[in-house]
């Protein structure tokens, strides 16, 4: 699918270098690359999956995840390949469109997979704070409601970046010392004054995803004094456990996403080696560990997966 209608103007291919100072390695470098990459997709495939076919997860709480599953396989399949074919087929052309295309879908599932964090956070503050009107409140005209809501959002967010690519002039050198177009590091080539960019590309996505945090951090807030609250130890341990898989998927998106933006806009001491190769980790690994987590920590999700390779074994064995 074509997703922008480009005119002549527009540069030709940019040359992405892979990671700068460790091109002798990139052979080997690729096959840890790649094998996180095919843990990502095995595992979110297998985690929706599971959701489609057991009517026990059609629930709210499952089908965020599975939103975030997908989300994820976007994020990475953006990113990897072409790392891949640059580590070990050498091929670093890209074209503009193609370059703004993965950069859009990388932003675009970054600023969504923080959205949809968000959802879940509300979803387990109702599930907790007001159970018995969780189906109420949840319901699933209400549930469309939020999916179209934080995709439009992320969409406009996004959308105005590629714009602000397509409006300037590249008539310097068109090597970006990275393995996949990013908005900056590509406005940084542009023989123009990039201002705009800058104060667009740092600010509204970055004041987005901390509205996100801080929202996610107000419901966690009132889930904890509700969870305080409660008579038992028991029950205050099976309510914190079904927002430990949450807390943990929260903690390994945010955590590595903000060091490595304010490494990038401030970290001049820093080095670029690092900043990339940690870059490119980000992208894979979060959405590798996961399904792994939630695998491990959601009770309903443990069982089938058991169950899901049981019968493959038995199917094997037969």
């Amino acid at each position: 699918m074509v997703l922008f209608n480009l005119s002549s103007d527009n540069p030709g291919p940019f040359i992405l270098v892979g990671i700068p100072g460790l091109e002798q390695a990139h052979v080997w470098i690729g096959i840890p690359f790649c094998i996180i990459y095919i843990v990502a997709i095995v595992g979110n495939c297998i985690l929706l999956y599971l959701i489609l076919v057991e009517r026990s997860l059609h629930e709210p709480m499952f089908f965020f995840l599975s939103m975030l599953a997908k989300t994820d396989l976007t994020l990475s399949t953006a990113g990897i390949p072409k790392t891949l074919s640059i580590f070990w087929l050498g091929a670093r052309e890209i074209t503009f469109p193609g370059c703004l295309t993965q950069m859009f879908f990388l932003h675009y599932s970054f600023v969504l997979d923080s959205a949809i964090l968000m959802a879940m956070a509300f979803d387990r503050y109702v599930a907790i704070c007001s159970p018995l009107r969780y189906n109420s409140i949840l319901t699933p005209k209400t549930i469309i409601k939020i999916v179209v809501g934080i995709s439009f959002r992320s969409f406009c967010i996004i959308l105005p970046v590629v714009f602000l690519l397509i409006r300037l002039p590249f008539c310097r050198t068109r090597i970006i010392p990275h393995t996949y177009c990013e908005h900056i590091g590509v406005a940084r080539l542009a023989c123009a004054d990039i201002s705009i960019n800058i104060w667009y590309g740092f600010c509204v996505p970055i004041m987005t995803v901390i509205s996100d945090v801080i929202l996610i951090a107000v419901s966690y807030t009132l889930i904890l004094c509700a969870v305080f609250r409660l008579p038992s130890y028991e029950a205050r341990q099976k309510a914190l456990g079904t927002c430990g898989s949450h807390v943990c998927v929260i903690l390994m998106f945010y955590t590595p996403a903000f060091f490595s933006i304010l490494a990038h806009r401030f970290g001049h001491n820093v080095s670029r080696t690092f900043h990339i190769m940690f870059a490119n980790l980000y992208i894979v690994i979060p959405p590798a560990l996961n399904p792994i987590v939630y695998g491990m920590k959601t009770k309903q999700i443990r069982e089938k997966v058991i169950i899901f390779f049981s019968i493959k074994d038995g199917f094997r064995k037969f």
